[in-house]
């Protein structure tokens, strides 16, 4: 059995102190999956890791210049648990681990009221994954939790994609409260580990500004729609997915929304067909996919945020607000701005900036880790 040994890329790299060592920068590897010291090719020891030779990142980095073992894990998920509960979270369910965010690689553990959702990429993380569970059920006493495992990436690791209940049970539909709202998540089917957690902050924060016609734009289970329709008389939720706008509705009637309705259209030729009928709108949200999944697709990507948010500029009542958002990665903040103010130039229009926003508080960014901030939120108001 070897050690992890770096080679001179590999230890460039491992002292910028970015956790993810590739396996084209290792000399040798063991095969066995687990914690391993890593050493550069003087023998010294520098670290501890988590390895897998089979992926192509192969080393994630648990420590530098000290020991580490199974209780720095358990340590690290009582730390992350701790973070959580400082924040004071006006909702039930949220990030309670953030993966690398939180120094536990590849792991995320989302809460939904009583049940958690599990998602791991990394099978050395999977070794130490049951005594995490049990610090998990002792610490928050949950009714169920379920391993949400049919990510490709796991698959690349050598490990089972089949959704599994871990401990307890857990239902097909959980009713969710979110401030004042209520919604309903499928955590076995539903986008992430049932719903997108990381832009809660940002959908309480539109809903202050919410009022008169409305429009929510990708709006999916109407996340965005449900915050929109507390201040607005009238709200347009446009989505693909008839079945994803079917629990859009469903959620709307839940919390006692009646004036809103749901058009299953592609965003791009809605936005023009309401440009056309000369509608105005004074609430926008545009909460789209992410367009660059990868770097070669960043080109293509920013034409397309840029048509969407000039679609929704021009259909801006004066004064209007647009809440616009990006999870692509590879936009970088300079690139979503520098978007955002193409697409105001090409409407004839300017806008002020009122807020710039990430993700949530508990889908925190590690500094020095570019992977662990990825949203971007910008809350503008038409100033003519």
């Amino acid at each position: 059995m070897s050690n992890v040994v770096l080679s001179k890329r590999g230890f460039e790299r491992f002292k910028t102190r970015h956790p993810w060592v590739y396996k084209s920068d290792t000399l040798s590897l063991p095969q066995e999956v687990g914690i391993f010291p890593v050493e550069e090719e003087t023998g010294r020891v520098l670290g501890y890791a988590l390895v897998n030779a089979r992926s192509e990142i192969s080393v994630r980095v648990l420590t530098y210049w000290k020991e580490a073992s199974v209780d720095i894990l358990i340590a690290r998920v009582h730390a992350a648990l701790d973070f959580r509960e400082s924040l004071n979270i006006d909702a039930d369910s949220y990030r309670l681990i953030h993966a690398e965010a939180d120094e536990l690689p590849a792991l995320v553990v989302d809460r939904y009221q009583d049940f958690l959702v599990v998602q791991n990429g990394s099978a050395a993380m999977e070794v130490y994954l049951p005594e995490i569970l049990e610090v998990l059920i002792e610490r928050l006493q949950p009714t169920g939790i379920l391993g949400r495992f049919e990510n490709k990436n796991r698959e690349l690791e050598g490990l089972s994609t089949e959704n599994t209940v871990l401990y307890g049970e857990v239902p097909d539909t959980i009713e969710c409260r979110e401030g004042e709202v209520r919604y309903l998540v499928n955590p076995y089917t539903g986008q992430k580990t049932g719903a997108f957690l990381d832009q809660r902050e940002n959908r309480t924060l539109l809903g202050q500004y919410a009022a008169g016609r409305g429009l929510d734009v990708f709006s999916y289970h109407g996340s965005f729609g449900l915050h929109l329709a507390g201040g607005c008389d009238h709200l347009e939720c446009i989505d693909v997915s008839e079945d994803a706008l079917r629990r859009a509705e469903e959620n709307m009637q839940l919390n006692g929304f009646e004036h809103v309705v749901f058009t299953a259209a592609n965003a791009f030729d809605r936005l023009r067909e309401l440009e056309k009928a000369g509608e105005k709108f004074d609430t926008i949200s545009l909460d789209p996919p992410a367009f660059a999944k990868r770097r070669k697709d960043l080109d293509a990507a920013y034409g397309a945020y840029k048509e969407l948010n000039l679609r929704c500029m021009k259909l801006l009542a004066p004064g209007g607000i647009l809440a616009s958002s990006s999870c692509s990665f590879h936009v970088s903040d300079s690139d979503f701005y520098e978007m955002l103010g193409d697409a105001a130039r090409d409407a004839g229009r300017r806008f002020r900036i009122l807020e710039r926003k990430t993700q949530a508080s508990d889908h925190p960014e590690m500094l020095g880790v570019p992977e662990t901030r990825y949203l971007k939120f910008a809350l503008l108001q038409a100033m003519d």
